[in-house]
């Protein structure tokens, strides 16, 4: 009875990631982010991207609907995006 009580948590979370889990989402924030750098309009510094498992979560502040929505756009170009919530701001 212990032992199966000890493998039971040893069972994965749905909400943890998997180390090339993390190593991917790690790789797509970098992407996204030097996108953005390299972009004229949206700023990288007012924008924060988090990646869990391929979902891309973009917040932060822009000064325009067009910006808010270019920042979406670039996200959803990046390869192994799945989704994106775009919580960002307008100033």
């Amino acid at each position: 009875m212990t032992l199966s009580l000890g493998l039971a948590g040893c069972a994965g979370s749905p909400q943890k990631e998997s180390t090339g889990e993390y190593i991917d989402d790690s790789a797509i924030t970098t992407k996204i982010k030097s996108a953005f750098v390299q972009d004229k309009d949206v700023s990288a510094l007012d924008i924060k991207v988090v990646t869990f498992k391929g979902t891309v979560q973009l917040s932060g502040f822009a000064p325009s609907q067009q910006v808010r929505y270019k920042a979406e756009s670039i996200a959803r170009a990046t390869a192994g995006v799945k989704a994106v919530s775009n919580d960002i701001q307008l100033k």
